[in-house]
């Protein structure tokens, strides 16, 4: 009888919808709304599944972006390379990639990336993001990719202070995944709270001026001829997701010159 009941109550509605102007103006103005509503609720939905595929999309591009930078380029005596018709030659190449897997809280953290050897990734390549240094590639297979991440207590990297052209190591020494420790800085330096602190480019394999932190404290311990500084990161490495594998295209060319002087 419910069913029954139902029923004719759909049947009444639509007679007099369709019989009554006012009642069908109005009912197809209810239905219009839920229309509305539903479209909008599907479209949000599919917007949301497809942040991914954009994000993606973003860090492609950012990529090709950075290879047009002019730190990506070396700059050549315009004499030997005229007949080229450039003043530069190609020093970094870019390449974006997903991060799948990332730890924080050991002695020795790694992160797993989305891309290796069949992508273009080797060892010894420099991982970065958008807002700072993240580490260096030791490890790759054909699809994949490991990092030593820079809050690994074996990592260090060559860094500047930016006002004073100063030469000191990155270092981790554990804890905390938002600071590091900036050495080998010596105590006749003038070092404050705020400065901040980017790649030297004195290694091989990470490109000069990329951003490392801002020192946030100062000490010195007694008999002591370097600071102690704690740096903190640029790099929020509980929240990575895309990252730039950089590539240096002279690298073989500087190690086997550094190979050779060695030999001398």
């Amino acid at each position: 009888m419910f069913f029954l009941f139902i029923i004719l109550e759909v049947f009444s509605i639509l007679f007099v919808v369709k019989y009554n102007g006012y009642q069908k103006s109005v009912a197809f103005g209810q239905f219009d709304e839920l229309s509305g509503s539903f479209h909008r609720t599907y479209n949000n939905f599919w917007e949301y599944f497809s942040l991914r595929k954009i994000n993606h999309d973003l860090a492609e591009e950012n990529a090709r972006y950075r290879k047009m930078l002019p730190s990506a380029f070396l700059i050549t005596d315009s004499l030997v390379h005229y007949k080229n018709d450039t003043l530069y030659r190609q020093h970094y190449q870019y390449m974006s990639a997903q991060v799948i897997s990332n730890s924080t809280n050991t002695a020795a953290n790694y992160i797993q990336l989305d891309k290796g050897r069949l992508q273009g990734l080797n060892k010894d390549m420099a991982v970065i993001s958008p807002k700072g240094i993240v580490g260096t590639v030791v490890n790759v297979s054909n699809n994949f990719a490991w990092v030593m991440s820079i809050l690994n207590k074996e990592s260090r990297i060559s860094v500047r202070i930016k006002k004073n052209a100063q030469i000191g190591t990155l270092a981790w020494e554990g804890g905390s995944y938002l600071y590091a420790s900036l050495k080998d800085i010596p105590t006749h330096v003038s070092v404050i709270k705020g400065d901040t602190v980017f790649t030297s480019g004195y290694s091989h394999v990470f490109p000069k001026g990329e951003m490392v932190g801002t020192i946030s404290e100062v000490s010195i311990k007694p008999g002591e001829h370097f600071y102690t500084i704690q740096l903190r990161l640029a790099v929020d490495f509980n929240s990575l997701g895309h990252v730039y594998v950089v590539k240096n295209l002279l690298r073989e060319e500087q190690m086997k010159l550094q190979e050779s002087n060695k030999n001398e």
